[in-house]
Order: C-alpha cells, then sequence, then structure tokens
C-alpha cells in the first residue's frame, strides 16, 4: 500500500507533465487587518495551479516582502511522513472492500470512473471513502496540464525559506486529514458520489475556480464553491466554515502581538457567507480588501 501511494503521488505530479505556458498575469484578491503595531495580511491560494500564471508581483509581493511571518494551513511534511499518515488514517485492512460499501448504482458509475482514469478500482479496495473520494480528484490534474509544483503555497514557502522568514502553521497535516476520517462513513461516501458525478466536469469547474482566483473575484469563487459544496453540507461545514471560526479566533489572539504576518490559507476560506473574514465580525475586527 505505501508503494502504491508513493506511485499515486508520482501519477499526479509527473503524467502527461504540463508543457510550457505563456505568462499570465492574475491579480488574486488580498486583504489586511490591521491596528497601530499588527498588520495581517489574508491571502487566497489555490493549492494546484497551471504554470504560467504569474500572480507573485504586485500588492501581493509587495505584502509578502513587508511581512515577517509566513502563515500557512499547514506546513506540508516531507513525502515519507504525508505517505505514513495517509496510509494510518486512509487504509481501512479489516474492513470489507470499499466497493462492497457502495450502492449498486454508485459502484458501477465508480469503477467506470476508475477506469475512464486508466487506474485499476482494485488499487483501492482497502482505502476509506474519504481517501477514495481526494485520490480520485486529484488523478485527472496532471491530464488537464495542472502541475503540483506549481501551487501557491509551495512558491509563498520557497520565497519565505530564502528570505529567512518564520514559518508557521494554523492546523497540522494529523488534523486536516482527520477532518475527513471522523465523517460517519455514509458522509465519506456521499462524498465519494459526489467526487465521482463530478469528474467529468472537473476541468470546466477548475477552469472557473481558477479565473474567479485570478481575476480576484471572491464572489464568483464562492458561488463556485457553494456548487461544488451542496450535496456535501456537513463536509463543508467541517472543511470550511468551522475552520473559519478558529482561524478567526488565531487571528484576534495573533492581534495582541505587534508584528506583520502573511497567512496564506485557500481562496474558498475567503470566499462568501462564513469566511474568515465574515467570522472576524464576531470580534469586530474588519478586514479591509488591498486594491491593486
Amino acid at each position: 500500500m505505501k508503494k502504491l501511494f508513493g506511485a499515486l503521488l508520482a501519477y499526479v505530479g509527473l503524467i502527461a507533465a504540463p508543457t510550457a505556458a505563456q505568462a499570465k498575469d492574475a491579480d488574486p484578491a488580498l486583504w489586511v487587518v490591521k491596528d497601530k503595531d499588527t498588520t495581517i495580511y489574508l491571502f487566497g491560494t489555490v493549492h494546484i495551479l497551471k504554470p504560467g500564471l504569474t500572480w507573485f508581483d504586485d500588492a501581493v509581493k509587495t505584502a509578502f516582502d513587508a511581512s515577517d511571518e509566513l502563515v500557512l494551513e499547514m506546513i506540508e511534511p516531507d513525502q515519507a511522513e504525508m505517505q505514513k499518515l495517509m496510509v494510518a488514517k486512509g487504509i481501512d485492512p479489516d474492513g470489507p472492500p470499499l466497493t462492497q460499501k457502495l450502492s449498486e448504482p454508485a459502484r458501477a458509475n465508480y469503477i467506470k470512473a476508475m477506469t475512464d482514469l486508466g487506474v485499476p478500482y482494485q488499487q483501492f479496495e482497502a482505502m476509506k471513502p474519504w481517501m477514495a473520494s481526494i485520490t480520485l480528484s486529484l488523478l485527472p490534474l496532471g491530464k488537464l496540464g495542472y502541475d503540483l509544483n506549481s501551487g501557491a503555497e509551495k512558491v509563498l514557502t520557497k520565497a519565505a525559506q530564502q528570505a529567512g522568514k518564520k514559518l508557521g502553521q494554523l492546523e497540522t497535516a494529523e488534523e486536516q486529514l482527520g477532518f475527513f476520517d471522523n465523517l460517519p462513513e455514509d458522509k465519506q461516501i456521499a462524498y465519494l458520489n459526489a467526487t465521482v458525478d463530478e469528474i467529468p466536469n472537473m476541468g470546466e469547474t477548475m477552469e472557473k475556480m481558477d479565473a474567479s482566483w485570478a481575476n480576484g473575484d471572491p464572489k464568483a469563487l464562492a458561488a463556485l464553491m457553494n456548487e461544488s459544496t451542496e450535496l456535501t453540507p456537513e463536509l463543508n461545514k467541517i472543511l470550511l466554515t468551522d475552520r473559519n471560526a478558529r482561524w478567526a479566533a488565531w487571528i484576534d489572539k495573533r492581534m495582541e502581538t505587534p508584528g506583520t504576518v502573511f497567512v496564506a490559507v485557500g481562496a474558498g476560506h475567503l470566499a462568501g457567507k462564513g469566511s474568515v473574514q465574515d467570522q472576524l465580525k464576531a470580534y469586530r475586527i474588519k478586514a479591509k480588501r488591498v486594491k491593486y
């Protein structure tokens, strides 16, 4: 199973390696929270991008350069450690095979999706439904032209390390995987079924999301996020609104310490109702959009 995860990581990162793309300017949204001695920038990221977008410039780069610390959702462990965590939390060695947990129509759709992607469904049989869902959602990305190394977090982390900035995290990798693992199995299955249904539209959906991000349009991004999570509202609460509330509390507490911090989290957390900015209102903190 560990070899399988290594192969999957390689598959996602390398299959149909993206060709060189023309540079395209992007101006993603940026917010700032400040008082007399503390400044916190809030930047929404996209975890996986197509090469060629030039976003790390203008106001984003200025805010990053002015910051003493970069805070991410999580500091990504090395591949071996992440693989270990995925196996520990995402594998159900004693349970029935994954396909036996699915209804007959859902099973047929799932097996077809796997076959279309060129991956034998038997390789996923020991996975919990949530792990199969996450892995399945990653598999088409290489063919669609996405590159794991082009994600905003990787770019920001490298820049922070080169500049000698302090690195912080809001959560650990184990906590993030736990959000999925603690879901009741029927909710995990609903998540997997929704992922299977979305695969044929994945290219179009991601293009729209990336365009909303690049154009600095959080309202459009929120609308797309709502469409993609309406079938799994419980997961939406766990993965978005509950975490946003905790992060807003973290920001409120961090405002007590002088300095400048660049906080980079998934763009969906900074869009729409229940966003981090929305949750900050409970602390009478207003996040101001940085215009550029």
